[in-house]
């Protein structure tokens, strides 16, 4: 430190030095920073002496200076002994006597400055003996000791009551003394320290006896508690605390119990802030290690616990467990030591010290203080009074009258809350500490519950502004807290107290789900973790529920369900999770489980619920079995126990249904399964594949005939369950949007789902998700208000454009719509008006549905393109698809059925003898009242569709537009109304059967029913193999009520004449659009109808044996069901019906060890067929075989049907040529149908593609066969009517059948047509090769006869003969090589076999242009050929060279191909597929041989066929004379058809 006083002040001392110094010590001393000044001059003065001490400065001149700074301070003297007393030690130090020497100079002159007293104290005695001051330094040394002996080390106090008993009597009596009058404490106070003086008391004993006074006498807080504090200024500020501590330690021996005053004095005093916690909380035990210790222990003895119980103990084990429990719990009893800081807890929270309380909580593990019961109870008491003002303001429910719970009369305890603003801030945070702890007092749960009802109420109100809303969220956040770690848990720990549960659903419903669900997850996840106590009850439950599940049956339901309601009051999502996981096992426990939720609260039925979504949305749950084609079993038990629970009990659905929509959004359709089953229980629209015929009529009639026989089970009372369920779905604004996931969602199975997964599971999830649509659209169409349904669905076009949905799913939503707008329409229009006659209500009816329909035509627009509307207007389309099987029929028969089901009931109630007399009555009443209701439906549905039809009638006219052809009409009609809906549900599937039927008979322009008819029926392969698997149980219900139609045409010749002899749709000219005046002579006749019929019948045996030989486990699952659907109609035919046995056998064999499923179908198929073979029929009773008289031409055009997609005319066609063979001569024949090829081939290669598909181009080119056939040279033609005789019925029901192939065939049809079309134009060589040809055909057709009687034989000879040798195919070979070096195309495949040689099909263009007139001359003519014509003469070559690069390919290999499905019917014989199995193996063989020659003229193959299977010839003989009968037989019928045939000629 640098001095302060510099060495020039001392040599100029007398100078300036001395005034130099005073001013310093004048300046510090004024210094305002008092400890700054202090040090400073203490320095000052210690540096003045020093110089003194060293000789630098007088001793006089030092004392002089020091007199004048003496007054600067009052200190100044002591700041002068105290440098004095350093300089003493210092200088005694030194060894130099004159310094010490200056030093006692220096003190004694400064004597005058310095008391002797303050000397005295400081100086050593030596020292002051030196001064002078004392006499002897020993003497005071001996002085001093005593004096502080006296002072310090004897009692002068009395601490013992013995000691000084009259002082310590008289202070109890002053403490004990009577309080009431005005003694105040500071008197007393007075008196106290009195006593003290007087009786020379202790005073740390005086407060010790105040303290246990104050014990004694507790309730003078007011007295007291003064008292302590003004006595304590006496002491210092330890000793309370201290003395307390000792009392806290005397009670700390084991067998000390604290007492409760004790705790309440501490309380008391730390409430007053007269001691520190922290100061009291050393002095008490355990220490918090020890608490800590305890609370591990207690979680580790909670997990022994759950341990044991879901151990599995053998019984010998039992005992000894026993025993061993016991033995603790002995050890248990022993009491625990005392808990000082609990009891001291207690006491606070008895005063309302909440904050002292809130401190020592903290310090211990979580809910470990409020374990303890007695400190629960405290807290709980704290919380009612706290919230007393609130509650009663809010809380207490009408009519209660609660008993008010008077405030504490302390006013430091917390405030009492009168908002719930004020709650948060006291009250919350108790709740919290309290924990699961809350259910100690049930009484305060309820309040807490009630006032967070009365809090939501409030929240839920919209009057506040903006900062109220901020702060009302905050609280409600608070509020879920309070529930989440209070309510719930204390509820878990609660003995089955149902009135809680209640209690807190009150509060709960006005959640929204999304916040309950989350604090139920957490409940049951987290919750029972967290807390030992939890821990054991978690598995106390468990161990109950396994109790209850394992003796729970369908008859002790009661009782169980009784346990089930106890143990679900408390612990519901522990419980429910353990019965989910056994119904997920075992799904016979559904029912018993479902009867026996029946005691459950409102809450548990809530948790439930989210349970159930919990357990769906498992993810560590396979949703597949592990074959992967099936969905697990534990998922479809959950549905269907979903869909019982939420039927019979009021569980809200929101959250279920939300999941599903979620589910379905991610794209996962599995769920899908829980939406089922939930519409189907709760509304009781079931969707099953497996409804009989009858139901299915049911469901075409109103509300009431579709609840009475419509479904399996009786479903009532689905009246609440179906409300409930629309409540949800509007609430929640979820009607819509599942309908748009599931009708998007179906695609998305197959393109993002299916991927890697199994196709059989694809299929299912397919169908289900269809299903569900089905079911979900259905009951959202009966179920909700026009205005409900119109508000929510929007318009066609905006569903398809912009919701993506399919157009079936489009219509499907919209059609209800369209329903209920038309009828409301209806509705207002009658009102208008009065008019009652059946008139004006018809017309008013269809003015509605033009209102209401023409946006619908204006929106339908968009959904296709413009060249659709060419064919089809878009009001048929919309006419189509807003239709219903409701609409068009009434289904008499059903309500009959119903009607007399009930009369059946009402004579049993009447016989009933034991049926008490008010019960019969009632149930009377119930069925009259039925009966009326379903008479009146019908008689409702009646008029409807009456009207309907009325409507029809007049729009049929603008239906069909056929601006292009009446062939792409059909296509369009099929390809966009038809398939997509026949395939929608079962009813929509009758509902396509009866609309074609219906358009029919409403004579419909450009409508052929011939040609829809036979597109159905003739390839269904494909959409068979496209199929999902309740897809072909509904096509197969189409193509079955499409049969009976048929079939019952062909059953009845009245009934044919009646229903198709006169109608537009049976033509079989079709003439340019527009004009369809057709005579009696274009109408098919009823025999030819017949062929017709057994050809499509041929047709379906044909694809459906390929189906079964494919080894493709779709398609051989769909034939089978589609098959067994048509069943009732089909097969009809004896060889067809025994081809499709033969076929099922295989498979029944084939698959009963690899694919069980197959098998089952299989052979149920199999057992339903041989029922029916008594019903089979010949073929020839089923349709009139033709005289075998003329079948010169009929080969071919058999043939020609054979390929494709007209048929029927082209059977037609073969009959009446046949009949006009007679007619003409073979030469006249040959040129016709020569010029004729060209002319179609024109037209064929002209029209689109659409039609080729369908195989009628392949049609066509048989029809121009027939005209080459025509045009044979008079020669030939007699021979060939001598010769062909015999080839006639065989021949051309055997090329009938074949060929309607598959489009493979289609394809060569192309190659065929370009063919045709190069030889058009005649080269001269090959003119020349054409006569050589002519002459060589007219040799072969001699030896006809022989083939003719060949083909006639019986199917089993056509198999032996099919073995002989391969010598006919080498002879086949040869003559195909020799066609192909005449320059000729090789014709295609069995489809187009021609009797007449192809190569003089051509001819000069000009001949054919001669002739396209003649192509009318027959009126067997095809309606497609006609089309063709009338509509695509011109047209372009550019289609000719297009097909023309197609020619060449190689048409063997594709025959080939279809050899092994078709082939079997390529000879000219009759072969039908119940030849089949045998044959085509072999067939397969020698196809594979045949070249591209087969199907030269059948003439050739005869003649080869005789000279190479010289063993045949004597079958041959036996057939002849089979055949001779059937010519005379047939004959009287052939004469017939000819008349029929001149007289058509004549017309044309």
């Amino acid at each position: 430190m640098a001095a302060l006083l510099p060495a020039e002040w001392i040599k100029n001392w007398e100078k300036g030095g001395k005034s130099e110094f005073v001013q310093l010590c004048r300046a510090l001393s004024e210094n305002k920073n008092h400890d700054v000044g202090f040090r400073d001059i203490q320095q000052a003065l210690y540096e003045l002496a020093y110089h003194v001490v060293r000789g630098n400065l007088k001793h006089d001149q030092a004392s002089n200076v020091l007199g004048d700074v003496i007054e600067f301070r009052e200190d100044m003297p002591s700041i002068l002994a105290d440098v004095f007393c350093i300089l003493d030690i210092e200088t005694s130090c030194l060894e130099e006597k004159n310094k010490r020497d200056h030093f006692t100079q220096l003190v004694l002159a400064c004597l005058y400055l310095v008391s002797d007293t303050v000397l005295k104290e400081r100086l050593d005695p030596e020292t002051l003996e030196s001064l002078g001051l004392i006499k002897q330094s020993q003497q005071f040394n001996q002085k001093s000791v005593k004096i502080k002996t006296k002072l310090f080390y004897k009692q002068q106090k009395f601490n013992l009551l013995r000691e000084e008993n009259e002082g310590y009597a008289k202070l109890i009596a002053e403490l004990g003394q009577d309080l009431s009058g005005n003694i105040t404490s500071d008197l007393i106070l007075e008196n106290i320290k009195s006593l003290i003086g007087c009786f020379n008391l202790d005073p740390n004993r005086v407060l010790d006896i105040i303290l246990e006074v104050y014990e004694c006498r507790p309730e003078y807080d007011d007295f007291f508690v003064p008292l302590i504090e003004s006595y304590m200024y006496m002491c210092e500020p330890q000793t309370l605390c201290h003395i307390l501590g000792f009392k806290f330690k005397f009670y700390q021996d084991p067998s000390g119990e604290t007492p409760s005053s004790l705790y309440r004095v501490a309380a008391v005093l730390l409430q007053h802030n007269l001691i520190d916690l922290e100061d009291l909380y050393v002095h008490l035990l355990p220490g918090d290690n020890a608490i800590i210790e305890e609370h591990k222990r207690e979680i580790v003895e909670a997990k022994q616990i759950v341990r044991k119980l879901t151990m599995v103990v053998l019984s010998s084990e039992k005992t000894e467990e026993k025993e061993k429990e016991k033995e603790k719990e002995e050890e248990k009893t022993e009491k625990p030591p005392d808990n000082q800081k609990l009891g001291l807890l207690e006491a606070l929270l008895k005063i309302g010290d909440w904050h002292h309380a809130q401190s020592i909580m903290d310090q211990m593990p979580p809910f470990y203080s409020t374990s303890h019961k007695a400190i629960a109870v405290a807290l709980c008491q704290l919380v009612h009074v706290t919230i007393e003002p609130l509650y009663r303001r809010v809380g207490v429910p009408k009519g209660a009258k609660g008993s008010p719970i008077s405030s504490l009369p302390n006013k430091r305890a917390p405030k009492q809350a009168e908002s719930f603003e004020e709650l948060r801030k006291e009250v919350f945070n108790m709740l919290c500490y309290l924990g699961p702890h809350l259910s100690h007092d049930p009484i305060l749960f309820a309040k807490v519950v009630r006032l967070g009802k009365a809090f939501m109420k409030e929240f839920q109100s919209d009057g506040s502004k903006q900062e109220d809303k901020e702060k009302m969220e905050t609280l409600f956040s608070c509020l879920l807290s309070i529930t989440d770690q209070v309510l719930l848990p204390s509820l878990s720990l609660m003995d089955c107290n149902a009135c809680m549960s209640e209690e807190l659903w009150g509060m709960f419903k006005t959640f929204p789900y999304q916040y309950r669900y989350r604090l139920y997850g957490q409940w049951k996840n987290e919750t029972y973790n967290s807390h030992p106590l939890l821990v054991k009850v978690k598995a106390q439950t468990i161990d109950r529920a396994k109790y209850i599940m394992k003796r729970l049956t369908k008859e002790n339901v009661k009782p169980s369900g009784r346990q089930i309601g106890k143990l679900s009051h408390s612990n519901p999502t522990i419980l429910f999770d353990y019965i989910l996981s056994q119904i997920q096992k075992y799904d016979n426990l559904i029912t018993p489980v479902v009867d026996s939720l029946k005691y459950l609260t409102s809450l548990n039925y809530d948790v439930l619920a989210y349970c159930i979504i919990e357990a769906l949305a498992n993810p560590e749950k396979e949703r597949m079995k592990h074959d992967d084609t099936t969905i697990s079993s534990w998922l479809q038990s959950l549905a269907s126990f979903c869909g019982a629970v939420f039927r019979k009990y009021p569980i809200e659905l929101a959250g279920l249904l939300q999941y599903v929509a979620n589910q379905l959004k991610a794209g996962k359709s599995f769920d899908l399964l829980i939406l089922k089953e939930v519409v189907q229980k709760m509304a009781g629209i079931e969707i099953t594949e497996e409804m009989t015929m009858e139901q299915l009529e049911a469901m075409t009639g109103g509300e009431q005939l579709k609840a009475e026989g419509g479904y399996f089970g009786q479903i009532r009372n689905t009246k609440k369950s179906s409300q409930r369920l629309k409540d949800a779905l509007l609430d929640h604004d979820l009607a819509l949007p599942l309908c748009l996931l599931m009708a998007q969602q179906r695609n998305g199975v197959v393109f993002q789902e299916g991927g890697e997964k199994h196709l059989k599971l694809v299929g299912k999830l397919y169908d289900q998700c269809h299903d569900t649509l089905v079911q979900f659209g259905g009951f959202l169409a009966s179920n909700l208000s026009t205005e409900d349904y119109i508000k929510r669905v929007p318009s066609i076009d905006v569903l398809c454009n912009e919701f993506h949905t399919p157009h079936d799913a489009a219509f499907f939503l919209s059609r209800p719509m369209y329903a209920h707008h038309i009828s409301s329409k209806y509705d207002e229009l009658k009102k208008a008006e009065k008019g009652n006659k059946q008139q004006h209500k018809v017309h008013k009816y269809i003015t509605s549905c033009e209102l209401v329909m023409a946006p619908v035509h204006e929106a339908v627009i968009s959904l296709h393109l413009p060249k659709v509307w060419d064919d089809i207007s878009p009001q048929f389309y919309a006419t189509f698809w807003s239709l219903t099987m409701y609409d068009l029929a009434v289904p008499h028969s059903s309500y009959d059925r119903e009607v007399n089901k009930l009369k059946v009931q009402m004579k049993a109630i009447d016989d009933n003898q034991e049926m008490p007399p008010n019960k019969k009555k009632k149930e009377k009443e119930r069925c009259t009242a039925l009966q009326d209701k379903l008479l009146e439906e019908e008689k409702k549905q009646l008029e409807h569709v009456q009207r309907v039809l009325q409507r029809l009638k007049l729009e049929k006219d603008n239906w069909l537009l056929a601006k292009s052809t009446k062939n792409e009409t059909i296509t369009k009609f099929l390809q966009l109304c038809i398939f997509p809906r026949c395939i929608f549900s079962a009813i929509d599937a009758v509902y396509c059967a009866h609309f074609v039927e219906l358009v029919h008979q409403q004579k419909t322009p450009n409508f052929s029913t011939l040609l829809c008819y036979d597109r159905v029926f003739s390839d269904i392969i494909y959409t068979v193999a496209s199929c999902t698997e309740n897809e072909a149980s509904r096509y197969g219900r189409f193509l079955c009520c499409m049969l009976e139609t048929v079939t019952r045409w062909h059953s009845d010749r009245v009934i044919y004449e009646k229903e198709c002899g006169n109608y537009p749709g049976f033509l079989t000219i079709l003439r340019a659009t527009g004009f369809d005046g057709g005579n009696k002579a274009d109408q098919l006749d009823y025999e030819n109808f017949r062929h017709v019929v057994h050809k499509w019948h041929y047709k379906l045996t044909k694809a459906s044996v390929h189906c079964l030989e494919t080894g493709e486990y779709t398609h051989i699952r769909n034939i089978l069901i589609v098959l067994t659907k048509i069943l009732p109609w089909y097969p009809k035919v004896l060889n067809l019906g025994q081809a499709l046995e033969r076929r099922v056998h295989k498979i029944c064999q084939e698959e009963k060890e690899k694919r069980p499923d197959l098998y089952a179908l299989a052979m149920g198929y199999s057992g339903q067929l041989k029922s029916r073979k008594p019903f089979m029929i010949p073929e020839n009773e089923f349709h009139h075989k033709d005289p075998p008289a003329r079948n010169a031409v009929p080969a071919t055009v058999q043939n020609g049907p054979g390929g494709a997609g007209m048929p029927t005319s082209l059977t037609i066609n073969t009959v009446r040529l046949e009949e006009g063979a007679a007619e003409e001569t073979a030469d006249k024949l040959k040129e016709k149908s020569q010029g004729v090829v060209k002319v179609i081939n024109k037209t064929v290669n002209a029209t689109p593609k659409v039609t080729t598909s369908n195989g009628n181009s392949a049609s066509n080119s048989k029809i121009i066969k027939e005209k080459d056939d025509k045009e044979k040279s008079g020669k030939e033609k007699d021979k060939e009517k001598k010769d062909k005789t015999p080839a006639a019925t065989p021949e051309m029901k055997a090329l009938g059948k074949d060929g309607k192939d598959k489009p493979k065939e289609e394809r060569v049809n192309k190659d065929e047509k370009a063919r045709e079309i190069k030889e058009k134009t005649p080269k001269s060589e090959k003119e020349k090769e054409k006569v050589k040809k002519e002459e060589k055909a007219s040799k072969e057709e001699k030896s006809k006869t022989v083939v003719t009687i060949i083909e006639s034989k019986s199917s089993a000879e056509k198999e032996r003969e099919k073995e002989p040798s391969r010598e006919r195919d080498l002879a086949k070979e040869m003559k195909s090589k020799e066609n192909a070096k005449g320059g000729e195309k090789v014709p295609v495949a069995g489809s187009l076999k021609s009797p007449v040689p192809r190569s003089e099909t051509s001819e000069s263009e000009r001949e054919q242009k001669r002739r396209k007139v003649d192509t009318h001359s027959s009126p067997s003519h095809s309606s497609t050929v006609k089309d063709n014509l009338n509509e695509l003469k011109d047209s372009s070559a550019k289609d000719h060279s297009n097909n023309e690069r197609e020619v060449p390919q190689d048409s063997t290999k594709r025959r080939k191909e279809e050899n092994g499905t078709t082939g079997s019917s390529k000879h000219s014989k009759s072969e039908s597929p119940s030849d089949s199995p045998r044959l085509n193996e072999k067939e397969k063989e020698k196809n594979k041989s045949k070249s591209s020659g087969k199907e030269k003229g059948d003439s050739i193959k005869a003649e080869k066929m005789e000279k190479s299977s010289s063993g045949s010839k004597k079958e041959s003989r036996h057939d002849k004379e089979k055949t001779e009968k059937k010519e005379k037989r047939d004959s009287a019928g052939g004469k017939e058809e000819k008349k029929h045939h001149k007289s058509s000629d004549k017309h044309r």
